[in-house]
């Protein structure tokens, strides 16, 4: 099964651009996006037309803003967020047999501390989930946009970054604390310390072009489902978006 995972900056704008051609060439079982910036009665004619056999969505009440949307061929229950008041429109969760898999796009805190405040809160109170769902032998896939990268090695400037939302040591150690609660990091776990994999660039000075970038977005499985990961990979080749499409592959 392969799965990938993209931030599109703006559902409109990327169908707009013929953003998801690329599919052609990595066809996939399960496409979760986030940052959608629209709600269902906005959303722009051709999804279907994917390949898909299910999309489900959950949009942000406030119009232009944030939310996810899943594509996949399999069947499975989805629900919203039920450790966290989702308005904002930023979890899809989907059961299917013993896995749990989200698509999740985390909060920035980069808009001063009540942000901050609020993404740690939401990064703390979906952790203790996801002890409890392990606790009951599930196995776990969460992908999406998690807004921090997590090592020096995860971004081109590292020290000029680290009092900067993102890079902030207490959002580091959260990554720390996911990992240590039972999970593994795919990307890493493939690759090791490859150095200059990212898959945020900002839009400002040309810094895609010259690879001065982020990696901020992330699979992350459960350790009991690590010995089934056969590949994950970044994108970075595909265009549209600030951030560039993710994925695995794993045999589930």
């Amino acid at each position: 099964m392969r799965l990938i995972s993209w931030n599109v900056n703006g559902l409109r704008a990327i169908m707009g651009k013929n953003g998801f051609e690329f599919l052609k060439d990595y066809p996939c079982d399960f496409l979760g996006i986030q940052e959608i910036k629209a709600s269902s009665d906005k959303f722009p004619k051709g999804l279907d037309e994917l390949g898909f056999k299910n999309i489900k969505s959950n949009s942000a009440k406030r119009a232009g803003y944030s939310g996810v949307m899943s594509f996949f061929n399999f069947d499975c229950e989805t629900k919203f967020a039920e450790f966290f008041p989702d308005d904002e429109g930023r979890v899809l969760e989907h059961n299917f047999k013993d896995i749990v898999l989200f698509n999740i796009y985390f909060p920035n805190g980069q808009n001063g501390d009540e942000r901050l405040n609020y993404k740690m809160k939401f990064y703390d109170d979906f952790l203790v989930y996801l002890q409890n769902l392990l606790a009951n032998g599930k196995k776990i896939i969460i992908c999406g946009d998690v807004n921090t990268a997590h090592r020096p090695i995860d971004l081109t400037h590292p020290k000029a970054n680290e009092k900067t939302s993102g890079f902030l040591p207490i959002e580091r150690e959260w990554i720390d604390k996911l990992l240590n609660s039972g999970f593994v990091d795919t990307f890493r776990f493939k690759h090791g310390d490859i150095p200059e994999k990212y898959s945020w660039w900002s839009y400002r000075a040309g810094a895609r072009n010259r690879n001065v970038g982020w990696r901020i977005d992330y699979f992350f499985i459960s350790n009991n489902l690590a010995p089934y990961l056969k590949d994950a990979f970044i994108l970075d080749n595909v265009l549209g978006s600030d951030h560039c499409p993710i994925g695995i592959d794993i045999d589930i």
